[in-house]
C-alpha cells in the first residue's frame, strides 16, 4: 500500500468538525467534474490511491477514470463496502428481496438463483458474496489490491461475535477478486484480536489514530501498545480528531507511531491536500520511516 490514501469524505458533505463545511462541500462537489478535479489535485502531489466508499456517484468517477487509461494507468482504488445508507434505503422501499434483485449484479433469474435460495434458507454468507459482487460491478476494469469492510458492518459483526462472517469477507475478496481484504473499525484492538483467532494473519485495519483518542475505543494508550507489540498493517484515519488538533501537530503524531503503513485524510482544496502530504513528509524523514 502506499503510504498516503486520498479518502472521499470531503466529496459526500462529510466533515467531524463543521457543519457549515459540510453543506460548503455538499456545493462545491454536487457535479462529478469537481471530483475529478480534486483527484488529480492529489495526484499531482503523488497520491495515486483513492479510498472510498460505494457511493452511487462513484460509478460516475469509475467510467472517467476507465475511460482515460494512459492518464490513470497507475491509478489504484481501495472500495470501502457497504455504503449503508444505500442498502438502508432501499430495504424500506423495496423490502430485503426487493433489494437483493435490484442489487445484484447481471441477469436476475441467473444470478440472483443463489442469492433467493440464499435468502429463503438464511444462508447470509452467500447474500454476502452477491452483494460484494454487486458493490463491486462498477469498478471493474479498474485496479482493486484491497477492498475494505465498512466499519458500520465490520463493528456490528464483532458485537454479534460474528467473526465468520469477517473471516468469509476475507477469503472472498480474495479468491474472486485476488484482492487483499481490509477492515476499518473504531476498535482496533479488538479486531484484531478476534480476526487473529480465525488465522487471518497481518490484517489490514483502517481505524482511528489520533493525539486526542477521538473514536478510539479503549482508549489511545491501548492502540499504541497493540502498534507497538501487534502484527498488523494500520491504516490511520481521521488524524485529525475531528478537527480537534492542528495538523501539523496531528501528522507529527501519527507518523512518529510504529506500525502505521498508510495515513488516510481527505481535503478539499490544493493548498489543505499539499500541506498535508508536505507535513507527513516532513515528519516521515525526522522519524526514519519510509517516504513514499
Amino acid at each position: 500500500m502506499d503510504r498516503i490514501l486520498f479518502g472521499d469524505n470531503q466529496f459526500f458533505a462529510v466533515n467531524h468538525a463543521s457543519d457549515e463545511k459540510s453543506r460548503a462541500q455538499a456545493i462545491k462537489f454536487k457535479d462529478d467534474k469537481a471530483i475529478i478535479t480534486t483527484l488529480d489535485i492529489a495526484r499531482e502531489e503523488g497520491l495515486n490511491t483513492f479510498m472510498c466508499t460505494t457511493h452511487d456517484r462513484i460509478a460516475n468517477i469509475c467510467d472517467f477514470i476507465r475511460s482515460n487509461p494512459e492518464k490513470y494507468k497507475d491509478y489504484k482504488i481501495f472500495p470501502c463496502m457497504p455504503y449503508a445508507h444505500k442498502y438502508a434505503n432501499a430495504v424500506t422501499e423495496l423490502g430485503i428481496a426487493g433489494t437483493l434483485k435490484e442489487y445484484v449484479p447481471g441477469n436476475f433469474l441467473g444470478s440472483l438463483f443463489k442469492g433467493g435460495v440464499a435468502y429463503l434458507s438464511k444462508d447470509y454468507l452467500s447474500i454476502m458474496e452477491l452483494l460484494i459482487d454487486a458493490e463491486m460491478k462498477m469498478f471493474k476494469g479498474i485496479e482493486t489490491p484491497v477492498i475494505f469492510l465498512q466499519n458500520v458492518l465490520t463493528d456490528l459483526l464483532l458485537g454479534l461475535g460474528m467473526i465468520d462472517v469477517l473471516k468469509a469477507f476475507h477469503d472472498y475478496v480474495e479468491k474472486k477478486y485476488n484482492a487483499e481484504a481490509g477492515f476499518i473499525t473504531m476498535n482496533m484492538p479488538m479486531l484484531l484480536q478476534k480476526l487473529e483467532e480465525v488465522e487471518i494473519e497481518n490484517p489490514i485495519i483502517c481505524s482511528s489514530i489520533n493525539l486526542v483518542g477521538f473514536r478510539m475505543s479503549g482508549g489511545k494508550e491501548l492502540y499504541e501498545k497493540v502498534l507497538k507489540t501487534k502484527k498488523l498493517r494500520a491504516i490511520a484515519m481521521q488524524v485529525l480528531g475531528g478537527g480537534a488538533i492542528r495538523p501539523k501537530e496531528a501528522v507529527e503524531y501519527v507518523c512518529n507511531l510504529p506500525n502505521i503503513e498508510s495515513i488516510l485524510f481527505g481535503a478539499s482544496s490544493k493548498a489543505n491536500i499539499a500541506q498535508t502530504v508536505n507535513y507527513i513528509h516532513e515528519f516521515d524523514n525526522n522519524s526514519g520511516n519510509k517516504k513514499i
